[in-house]
């Protein structure tokens, strides 16, 4: 299997994270997780997760926890020691950005030295904010809850992004210690300035806010100093940040959507466990610690998010509409369902109802009297129709719970088809009958035109470098696990162990048949 091209390339590693000793491995537009469980499939997948809610943005819900310059924490330095020669810098910044205006080609501008410094330490001070986003949702309340047995030292977590733009690869690395994380990270040497966007019109307001104030650093007055500048640093910074977002840390600045594992138990009880545990999720260090059993983040906000959805049907239609071409959201009704998932909402209190009718039927069915494997798949369903949209990322726990095999097949053709629209999919798995149809799905697209007619679900191909599979394996010294990269086999099929169960099986099977004919 080959590589994703090396100018465009996001990697995360960590080291001592929850049961991992070890995992490397490079995010793709189908990222699968497989192995045993108790291995840290899902550790990963929240601690991914937990990055894109942070550097995405969405994290800003939350209060106390805001994004760079305007989240710090009372923990965090306020600004950096300022001088002369840092404002001239920016002064100077404020003109080459003023020089591209608003409408022309997208460009990138040279940063001085000392404004990588200044920006290197904003990023430094974020590691405390983070640490608090991943242990939100996580539901822990200490860090060292993090760090795997056994190891009385650090976590550490590192990602690598590499575009076409970049030499070299950046790194950043947090590092999680017992009590505080602390973060470290690679800055750009370029700023990208888009043409049009509200970023550029944030950081242009920002810098004629700077060059007003200061015109002749030689007249900067103490007053100006301690308060107007201060001020304008802040906001500055912060935009320059959004830019570079992306060109530090790739896909991670991309909005992310989590789908735990038991959707079909939380979507039975949606209504009572909204109402009274949804505002328990913790926020870390922001409430007093409390007996009571709490919600991790990310069911609660998997929970939350099914009560805002953006686009629920006012009271005097009811229903969503059964012609919305909403793409695979339709095809997995149609294809797997077999009838159609319904969103109601009371006209007196906002508050979603869920249901489902089967194809022929002219009535609702309550989702909660639908069968499990209706209940898994409409969160899957109302997420794609209110929620993700191309180039957010979708991650699916366990996507085969309560599925017939045949639906498992279809279910992941129906995923490779959202990677070919643009969105990013990770999911973790037990499921053989996935595997290998993943295994399928990369083989078509190596057919030539004239020989994808020949083969089944020809619509359903991604190339080798779209899709990575990760195996998740026991580790005896140190205890804990290991994370490899699979590669298609030369029989076609991802080596996840599951031929060693069927030969075991088949194995005994031969043994016990043997000795009932003995006793014959």
């Amino acid at each position: 299997m080959t590589s994703p091209p090396a100018n465009d390339r996001l990697e995360i590693e960590v080291q001592d994270f929850g049961p991992i000793v070890h995992a490397k491995l490079d995010l793709r537009p189908m990222t699968v997780f497989v192995g045993p469980s108790n291995t840290g499939k899902s550790y990963l997948a929240v601690l991914i997760y937990a990055l894109h809610q942070f550097l995405g943005g969405v994290g800003q819900r939350h209060p106390g926890i805001r994004r760079f310059a305007f989240w710090r924490s009372p923990f965090s330095h306020t600004v950096p020691e300022l001088t002369a020669e840092i404002v001239s810098a920016y002064a100077q910044l404020a003109q080459k950005i003023s020089d591209v205006s608003l409408g022309q080609e997208d460009t990138s501008i040279v940063l001085p030295d000392i404004i990588i410094e200044s920006l290197r330490s904003e990023f430094d001070d974020f590691g405390h904010a983070m640490g608090l986003e991943i242990l939100r949702c996580f539901g822990m309340d200490a860090t060292g809850a993090l760090i795997r047995r056994g190891r009385s030292e650090r976590a550490k977590i590192a990602i690598r992004h590499r575009n076409s733009d970049n030499d070299v690869a950046l790194e950043h690395e947090l590092s999680i210690g017992p009590h505080m994380a602390e973060f470290h990270g690679d800055v750009p040497t370029r700023v990208h300035i888009p043409s049009t966007g509200k970023d550029i019109r944030s950081l242009h307001y920002d810098l004629d806010d700077i060059r007003f104030h200061f015109r002749d650093v030689s007249s900067v007055s103490e007053h100006q100093w301690s308060g107007e500048w201060p001020m304008a640093y802040l906001a500055v910074t912060s935009s320059l940040i959004d830019l570079m977002l992306h060109r530090m840390f790739g896909d991670f600045d991309l909005r992310g959507f989590y789908l735990p594992a038991d959707r079909t138990g939380v979507m039975h009880a949606h209504r009572a466990v909204v109402s009274a545990m949804v505002d328990s999720a913790p926020l870390v260090g922001l409430r007093p610690a409390t007996r009571t059993p709490l919600l991790s983040g990310v069911l609660a906000d998997f929970l939350g998010e099914t009560v805002r959805f953006d686009d629920v049907p006012s009271p005097r239609r009811s229903r969503v509409s059964r012609q919305s071409k909403d793409g695979v959201a339709t095809e997995i009704e149609k294809n797997i369902l077999h009838g159609t998932i319904g969103l109601e909402q009371s006209e007196f209190i906002k508050f979603p109802h869920f249901t489902y009718r089967p194809d022929g039927w002219k009535e609702d069915l309550p989702l909660m009297h639908a069968s499990s494997m209706v209940s898994e798949l409409a969160p899957v369903v109302l997420y794609l129709r209110h929620l993700v949209q191309p180039g957010n990322v979708l991650i699916i726990e366990e996507p085969e719970s309560h599925l017939h095999p045949a639906a498992q097949v279809e279910f992941t053709r129906q995923l490779a088809k959202l990677v070919q629209a643009g969105y990013r999919v990770i999911i973790t798995t037990h499921s053989e009958w996935i595997l290998e149809e993943l295994a399928n799905v990369v083989q078509r697209s190596e057919l030539q035109p004239e020989e994808l007619t020949t083969v089944s679900e020809s619509d359903a191909a991604l190339t080798a470098d779209q899709v990575g599979v990760w195996l998740f394996r026991p580790k005896r010294r140190p205890r804990g696990s290991e994370v490899v990269h699979v590669s298609l086999g030369d029989s076609g099929l991802y080596d996840a162990g599951f031929d060693d169960v069927a030969i075991a099986l088949s194995n005994d099977g031969a043994k016990i048949y043997n000795r009932i004919g003995r006793n014959e």
